[in-house]
């Protein structure tokens, strides 16, 4: 299940467009449910919130188990925000979109909101 999903225009490459294009990686367990459903919700996550301004690449770990150990990914899925620093993580099937956001840092959280489990 390695795949990258690009949305962002490669004639987009100005040295702007670069600046605001988010890289995103999720790790996961081959075709799992809960894979399935974090990609899924990241992918409608990001047309709504991000759209034309983002990229995601899927790790599967069972065919990369290595791949693992870069990101210090210790349970799937996992999704890693590469850019923009600072590096966030959010273990889960992303299907809190509030919490989702809060932890990708695309809003900011309410006060008394426990917020996504993010690193």
């Amino acid at each position: 299940m390695n795949a990258s999903v690009r949305p962002a225009e490669s004639s987009q490459k100005t040295k702007t467009a670069t600046a605001e294009t988010w890289e995103l990686r999720l790790y996961v367990a081959g075709q799992s449910p809960k894979s399935l459903t974090a990609f899924a919700n990241l992918k409608k996550l990001c047309e709504e919130h991000l759209p034309g301004r983002y990229t995601i690449e899927v790790i599967d770990l069972m065919e990369q188990p290595q791949l693992a150990a870069g990101d210090q990914i210790v349970a799937i899925p996992t999704l890693v925000r590469k850019l923009p620093e600072p590096l966030r993580k959010i273990v889960g099937d992303l299907s809190n979109t509030e919490r989702t956001l809060v932890g990708l840092q695309l809003r900011p959280a309410r006060l008394g909101d426990e917020g996504a489990r993010t690193k």
